[in-house]
Parts: C-alpha cells; structure tokens; sequence
C-alpha cells in the first residue's frame, strides 16, 4: 500500500526570497514529475486567462454604463442573466462532451485549451467593440450575442486547465503546490489588467474600452501559448465510455461535498461587488479613478506572501478551515471599513491592506476544492467525471459573476444613479462634471463594502458542512490511481461512516 507522506505533502516556499521564489516557480522536490518550465508555463497561462477574466469582470461594467447609460440599466441586466440560462446548457453539454470524446493523442484536456486559445482573445475583442453610433437596441443585442459568444469560448478553457493539474501530477502536496502559486500568477493577471484598464480609461489619457480590450487581448494570448509546447498529460484517468445524463445527476447527488463547497462560493461570490465597483467608487468617492490602483498595489504584497503561505498552512490545518476563517475575516474587516466610512483615505488604504489578507485567502483556495470533490465523485459513485466536475466549477465562476453584476444594475436603479452615457471614459466623464446626490453615494459605499461582508458570512456558514479533510482526499485518491485498494482505505478515512455499508463487511473480515 501507497504511504501517506504528511511531512511531504505541503512542502512549498517559505517566507524566503519572495520575488525568487516567484519566477523560479517554486523550488524542484524530487518526488515531483512536473518539469520547472512545465510549472512555469502553466502558471503564465493562468496570467493570460486571469487577464481576461479580470478586465470582463472589472471593466465590463463601467464600458457598459458609459455606453448604455441608466436608461437600459434593467435590460442589461436581464440579458446578462438570461446568458447564464444558455450557460447552464452549454456547461452541461461540455461537461457530457468532455467526459466522452476521445482524442487520438490521448489527451483530454489540453486539445480543448488549444481550441480555445485564439477563440477567448477574439471574443473578448468583440465584447468590448459595441459600436458607438448604433442604436439601444442594437447595442443591447451586439452585448447578447457578443456575451454569449464569450461565455462559450471561456467554457472550453476553463473547465480543461483547472481539470489539467489532476492529469499532471497524482501527488496532493505537487498539486497543491502548483494550485496555490498559479493564483499568485493569476493575481499578476488581475494586476497588469486592472493597471490597463484603468489608466488608460482615466482622466488625463482617456482611451476607449474598444482599443484597451485589444491591447489586453493580445498580451495575455502572448502568456497563454507557451503552455502547449511543455504540458504533459501523465495521468489522464479513464474515459466512461457510455457516459450519459443519467449518470451525471447520479455523479452530482453522490458528491455531496461538491455540491457544499459551491453553495458556499455562490453566496460568497455573487455579493462580491468589489471589482464592479471599483472605478466608480474611486472616482466619486476618493475624486480619482486612478485611487482603485493603490489599493491594489498596497493589497497585492499580503496577498502575495499569503498565496505563497497556503501550502504551508495546508500542512498544519485543513484547506477547508483556512477558508472559513479567511471568509469570517473578510466579513469583520468589511464591515469595520464600513462604518469608518470613506471620507479619510489614509485609514481607508491601511484598512484595505488588512482587508486583502483574508481576502487574498479566500481568492487562492476557492479553486483549490474542485480536484479534491473530483477525486471523492469518482470514489463514492464510481464514475470519472471530471469534465461535469469543472465544467460546474466554470459554470458557477461565471454564474457569480453575472448575478454580481446584475446586482450592481439594479441596485444603480436604487439608489438612483445619475446617467453617465455621455462620457465615453473617465477623462470625459470629469470635463462633463456629472455628479450623484450624497444618498447615492451612501448607498455605493454599501453596496461596496457590505454586500461582500454578507456574502462571505453566509459562505463561512455553508461551508461548515463540508467535511472532506486533505488526509481523505489523499487515501481517495490513492485507490482511484490503484495504489491502495478500497478495503485498505475505508477504515482510515476520517469520513467512513459514510460508507458504513460497505465498511461492516470489511472489518468482519
């Protein structure tokens, strides 16, 4: 039988050279299959992805509201919704689709990564290239159509590459160490987007988002390419060869913990209005929309050193309690800068670097669950689906995020935002001197601090159902990969009054 190496199993950096540890992406172990530029490249992909990401989430918002204006805040609204319907399709046909088609290389993730690589640039591209003369209704059918298109095209990436570190490496400690240190590299993502997007849309340069997106798109299509020279796919598992929709709703009621966890998220997630909101809180509430920048730039170096740490804290407490405690934090640092209110900046900046501890956190381990409830799925029904796995995972990022931004419309309808159309950035919108009553205000500060500290309280209660602990998930996956036998695992699983039916006849014998 396999041992269990605990000592092993979270052997990642230290405090240590923080910058050196970074581009060398992480020191070798020698257990590890994983080659250094494999690593390395793996977590450029997840810059370039995150850029993507970062500027829809973050900028589609303000590119919308200076198109369309409050007049159709409702109807955009609705229609990023009734994407979400389509999505719910899509992601399911994926997830069926991936978990049946076989590729002649054998692979089974990277060819849908390869298929999405040109597909996530371009449609980004168009997201943002509404065109500025056309009518309302021209515009709000461009954004449907162009948010679906996007919406597909992120389905074929996102469900492979998170997926891909299950087919590169069999070892938890290898897996955590290259789950934890590809959120550092996303969080570079998030940064070269948010510095971007939003100096190049603020006062004094005033670029459109229809030129940003471009600029964004192919840098970060630069860091994604050199993943398909050196990703290896060592353990692809087995493919379910009459794979249905039957067995995928059985897969889904089995895997209870999956279920959990993203009930969580989806509360944690879709009160995030943070990113949604930063430019216009920054303009109207610190008088600059460049004041978002230094909140990130403060915010990145504890985030930074604690993503670094998460493999650390995984070898002394369970991933499941880190976040529980960083998503309790979250909801009492949110909810002191709250009432400290906004109108002392330096004690809003040092506030918000507390803030991005537990925040920073949350945002590395929320993606670190997904292989863990993919390796139980498989344990507890017997079916190998990891596609319908990340496929859900892909499905409720975007789920959360749209429902996130819904939230930001129709609250605008609210507190009774002031139209800002016709400014086409934030250069603009200042030599237009558009303004917004005190109320209005009051009620963007709520909306930005408060609507996360909700969230991530109930995401913290939620997620104390979830009791798969790192210990289980390594004996899982143990006897998924033919190292143990299900008879030697079940009796040191922490979890095994779940399998007690199976478990009386076993220590009978």
């Amino acid at each position: 039988m396999y041992k269990y190496d605990q000592s092993a199993r979270c052997a990642g950096p230290g405090w240590g050279n923080l910058m050196a540890k970074l581009f060398r992406a992480n020191e070798k172990n020698p257990l590890w299959v994983t080659s250094l530029s494999e690593r390395m490249n793996y977590y450029l992909y997840f810059c370039g992805q995150n850029m993507i990401y970062t500027f829809v989430t973050s900028f589609l918002t303000a590119a919308l509201m200076f198109e369309l204006g409050s007049r159709s805040l409702g109807i955009v609204a609705g229609i990023t919704l009734a994407v979400k319907v389509w999505d719910a399709v899509n992601d399911a046909i994926f997830g069926v689709i991936f978990d049946k088609v076989h590729f002649r290389s054998g692979r089974r993730f990277l060819p849908w990564i390869k298929i999405s690589l040109f597909a996530i640039p371009a449609t980004t591209i168009l997201l943002f290239t509404m065109p500025h003369g056309a009518s309302d209704a021209v515009k709000l059918v461009w954004y449907a159509v162009a948010y679906m298109l996007w919406d597909t095209a992120y389905t074929f990436c996102d469900a492979p590459i998170f997926g891909l570190v299950t087919a590169m490496s069999e070892r938890l400690d290898e897996r955590t160490t290259l789950q934890s240190n590809k959120s550092i590299w996303s969080g570079v993502g998030t940064g070269l987007s948010t510095i971007i997007g939003t100096i190049l849309a603020s006062e004094g340069v005033g670029l459109n988002y229809s030129l940003i997106s471009v600029i964004v798109a192919v840098i970060a299509l630069g860091t994604m390419l050199p993943l398909m020279k050196t990703a290896k796919e060592r353990y692809p598992g087995q493919m379910d060869e009459n794979f249905t929709v039957r067995k995928m709703l059985r897969y889904l009621v089995h895997n209870k913990y999956l279920l959990i966890f993203f009930l969580g998220q989806l509360f944690y997630s879709s009160l995030e209005l943070t990113r949604h909101l930063n430019l216009f809180v920054s303009y109207y509430l610190f008088n600059n929309s460049n004041f978002s920048l230094i909140i990130t730039g403060l915010s990145a170096v504890p985030m930074l050193i604690f993503a670094l740490l998460v493999p650390k804290l995984a070898k002394r407490f369970d991933k499941i309690r880190i976040i529980q405690v960083s998503a309790l934090g979250v909801f009492a640092m949110d909810t002191v800068t709250w009432l400290f209110g906004w109108q002392n900046a330096v004690l809003f900046v040092v506030l918000s670097i507390l803030r991005y501890i537990p925040i920073g956190l949350v945002g590395v381990l929320l993606s670190m669950f997904t292989p863990d409830c993919a390796e139980y799925g498989r344990f507890k029904s017997g079916i190998d689906a990891k596609g319908i796995t990340f496929s859900i995972q892909t499905f409720m990022s975007k789920l959360t995020q749209a429902f996130a931004q819904a939230i930001v419309f129709v609250m605008f309808l609210v507190i009774k935002w002031n139209d800002v159309s016709s400014a086409k950035n934030f250069d603009q919108l200042k030599n237009l001197a558009i303004q917004q009553s005190d109320g209005t205000l009051k009620g963007l500060w709520f909306m930005y601090m408060m609507f996360p500290a909700i969230g991530a309280l109930i995401a913290a209660g939620v997620w104390t159902r979830y009791k798969l602990k790192e210990n289980d998930v390594q004996l899982i996956t143990d006897v998924n990969t033919g190292k143990s036998t299900r008879a030697e695992v079940l009796p040191q699983l922490s979890i095994k009054d779940e399998f007690a039916a199976e478990l009386d006849p076993v220590a009978k014998a």
